[in-house]
């Protein structure tokens, strides 16, 4: 299959905010004597990449290059990061920074019921996203397309000047955006809000028309090429300047929507690096979005499975 192959030459790099997904599995049998809450007896724990990293390793999982470019603590969940992404295959650039924390998301769950979320972060040091910096514009040479992860915990901090250093080198963006300050990523080729992400910076609609009219408004005021806005069971919709791309969803079950729109943008980016249009790379990103909200947790497509 041609496409297969075009897809293994494909280079994608990732910037943006990574955290180490933790996930305990338990069994709550009582509440405890002390304060009215469930006691959770841990039998088994899992350890993902998740935020930016699961980008990256959604690239990978199906066949593309990804090179990864982040910030992370000088700590134990660091390196449980590095060495998750290291035997997933991603080529990683990840700057320590001593003075924080890596971010990770810890989730109890039973009988696959989350329970609780428990959440360490800190922003990283001006120091350290100068030099994340530098390197950027450093890979930018021998990629073919840039996603930009934003999770909003700081590490896209110089987002602009990234925007505009891949324009210059003739690289698309595509950013997963966060908040409601969109001015900062004017100037790349696409955005991939999620329906309420969008709603928070647009207004809400009444029907298609408005969506429409409020979506290309957006699109033009920020100079984009493209505007995709994911709609959970309404499927996707891609705004260009000449044409409007709708797709129903593909998921027959969702089980777990976590992580999905990384694996829109992954797939997105992948496809456009190995030389298709955005239709088309669209058609993809929403096929792997219905593998991967069937599984639990911040999960991938695999090559086997999308193709």
């Amino acid at each position: 299959m041609q496409l297969k192959e075009q897809v293994k030459q494909a280079r994608v790099l990732v910037v943006g905010d990574v955290m180490l997904d933790r996930y305990w599995f338990g069994d709550v049998e009582r509440i405890s004597p002390e304060a009215p809450v469930p006691v959770a007896r841990i039998t088994k724990s899992d350890e993902r990449a998740g935020g930016a990293a699961n980008v990256a390793r959604n690239i990978v999982a199906l066949g593309g290059q990804a090179k990864l470019l982040s910030v992370i603590g000088d700590d134990e969940a660091g390196t449980s990061l590095e060495k998750l992404l290291q035997q997933a295959g991603v080529e990683t650039g990840l700057h320590r920074d001593a003075e924080i924390s890596t971010t990770v998301k810890l989730r109890v769950l039973s009988r696959q019921q989350q329970l609780l979320r428990i959440d360490f972060e800190d922003k990283p040091s001006h120091e350290v996203l100068a030099a994340k910096l530098d390197d950027f514009k450093a890979s930018l040479l021998d990629i073919d397309v840039v996603i930009l992860s934003d999770y909003g915990k700081g590490s896209l901090s110089h987002v602009q000047a990234m925007i505009q250093a891949a324009n210059e080198a003739g690289k698309p963006v595509l950013v997963d955006p966060k908040g409601d300050e969109y001015s900062i990523y004017a100037g790349a080729t696409l955005l991939t809000p999620n329906r309420s992400e969008f709603k928070q910076v647009a207004g809400s609609w009444q029907d298609e028309a408005e969506l429409t009219r409020k979506a290309q408004a957006l699109r033009e005021q920020l100079q984009l090429q493209a505007l995709l806005v994911t709609r959970s069971e309404e499927g996707m919709s891609l705004f260009k300047a000449d044409q409007v791309v709708h797709k129903p969803t593909q998921a027959r079950e969702v089980f777990d929507v976590s992580g999905a729109g990384d694996t829109v943008i992954a797939t997105l980016g992948l496809m456009l690096a190995a030389g298709l249009d955005l239709p088309e790379a669209m058609d993809w990103s929403n096929k792997a979005a219905g593998i991967v909200v069937a599984k639990l947790g911040t999960a991938v497509a695999s090559a086997e499975e999308l193709f």
